[in-house]
């Protein structure tokens, strides 16, 4: 899977990513440390890379674009904020919405749940 890791994250989830065989990318490393949303979804977009990111209101852009791209995972402010354990998270649960993502999701990792919408929001 294709990934863009948001500025809200550690660069070292990235490289987690990359080591487990995934196209991952972090904003800093392509410059876009200080991009606003929209230059980020634009990109994740364009690139069919799925935004990962700490930024709730990444949420709130999918629901009033009410698009289904780009896919976006969130970790909320519960979930334990070492970049080890969000990788460990999302690797050992990214089988069971693969398919949501690629057709459009927002996936959100609490620290004991994950909860799967399918974009588009609807406000």
């Amino acid at each position: 899977m294709r990934f863009l890791v948001d500025n809200a994250l550690s660069p070292r989830l990235a490289e987690g990513l990359l080591s487990a065989g995934h196209d991952a990318v972090h904003v800093r490393a392509i410059g876009l440390a200080s991009a606003d949303d929209d230059a980020i979804f634009t990109l994740a977009a364009r690139e069919q890379r799925i935004v990962v990111s700490a930024d709730t209101d990444f949420a709130t852009l999918l629901a009033y674009r009410r698009s289904a791209q780009p896919s976006v995972i969130l970790f909320r402010g519960d979930m334990h904020p070492r970049s080890e354990d969000q990788l460990r998270a999302l690797l050992g649960n990214l089988h069971l919405f693969t398919k949501d993502l690629e057709a459009g999701a927002i996936v959100v990792f609490r620290r004991d749940t994950v909860r799967i919408r399918r974009l588009p929001l609807v406000l």
